[in-house]
């Protein structure tokens, strides 16, 4: 792989600068992709932007920006997007820095920024060459995302089309509620191909790369939104971030009584030992206890239980120190039984493990 360290000023970068949104960002005459189908959307804050432009209004040295060449011979951005774009829009009157437009400059202060040179590196080599060298090279700065990482490796229409569903400002907002991060750290994206792909998602982008288009994905995420709201009839806040799609996977054939769903998980909400009100959702489709946190004696009752049984486990009658005991519902939760210091016993832990089938 080549690497060439050139000079760029801020003319040369934003000559021709033009954002159409979904359809991409260029610059540096119309040569420069600054915004290739991989790269995160604009995320930096007011804060971060007029960091950038007062580093070349003083001018200070700004952090080194990496750019790869293409076959055709023009430029696509590896690292330095934000800043770029940062650059781009003030010089273009997106935004006022130090209360002033940079029309509203004095002609010398405008040729100061205009005449600020840029440190690029430009690389030419293979794309698994290039995507490595992105890779490591986004270990610092604002860092990418996994998924982030993920789309650059994966790069392509199918990239390009997923993110029009996931992660553009325009996607449509379905299933917002129901999961956690942000779209435009792709992090939708990520939840939507975990649940299709069972986990494999890398496997997955790779199968479907050069897919024309994610419809696919998009289809089977509708899917799961509309069995979630059908299954579970009423909208609660900690229904975000439950692992719906795992859920459809394996329970969308079943058909249940949604009445009787909904007043089970009315009761568990309001049970006080139910310490995990999101894990209610897949505890009623799988009847696995570990989803709800059950409520754990607390050290003092099991001091108080331990010294009641004079040390000794109930089960095998034998002693045991303290360490060597673990506190035990004698009634179990899923029969009525509290977390109360009545239905606490303290068993050693082989008996323990016996009596719960670990």
């Amino acid at each position: 792989m080549k690497i060439e360290l050139k000079e760029i000023t801020v003319r040369d970068l934003t000559a021709n600068y033009v954002d159409n949104q979904e359809n991409g960002v260029v610059g540096y005459g119309g040569k420069l992709d600054i915004r290739p189908p991989y790269q995160r959307e604009f995320i930096y804050k007011d804060k971060q932007r007029d960091a950038v432009i007062d580093t070349i209004t003083k001018e200070f040295p700004l952090n080194v920006m990496y750019w790869a060449v293409r076959e055709d011979g023009n430029f696509e951005v590896i690292d330095g997007q934000q800043r770029t774009i940062s650059i781009c829009q003030y010089v273009c009157g997106n935004f006022a820095y130090m209360f002033k437009y940079f029309h509203n400059l004095q002609n010398n202060e405008k040729e100061q920024i205009l005449n600020y040179k840029l440190m690029v590196y430009v690389c030419s080599g293979t794309d698994s060459e290039k995507l490595q060298w992105f890779k490591t090279i986004n270990i610092a700065g604002e860092k990418l995302t996994e998924q982030e990482l993920r789309n650059a490796v994966y790069s392509g229409s199918w990239v390009s089309d997923a993110k029009r569903y996931f992660s553009k400002n325009s996607r449509p907002k379905i299933g917002d509620d129901y999961l956690l991060g942000s779209a435009n750290r792709q992090e939708y994206l990520e939840t939507a191909i975990g649940w299709i792909s069972k986990g494999n998602i890398e496997v997955y982008m790779a199968n479907h790369q050069h897919d024309a288009n994610a419809t696919a994905l998009w289809i089977y995420f509708q899917s799961v939104i509309s069995w979630t709201k059908a299954t579970f009839t009423k909208y609660r806040k900690f229904m975000k971030g439950v692992d719906w799609g795992a859920l459809y996977n394996n329970y969308k054939d079943e058909i249940y009584d949604t009445a009787k769903i909904e007043e089970e998980t009315e009761k568990l909400i309001l049970d006080d030992d139910v310490t995990k009100k999101s894990g209610i959702y897949p505890y009623i489709l799988t009847r696995d206890e570990k989803y709800l946190s059950i409520r754990a004696f607390s050290d003092a009752t099991k001091q108080k239980i331990f010294e009641k049984q004079k040390e000794i486990c109930v089960k095998c009658k034998k002693h045991f120190e303290m360490s060597e005991m673990e506190a035990d519902h004698i009634t179990p939760w899923h029969e009525g039984g509290k977390t109360i210091n009545e239905n606490c016993q303290m068993l050693c832990k082989n008996c323990n493990r016996r009596k719960s089938g670990k």
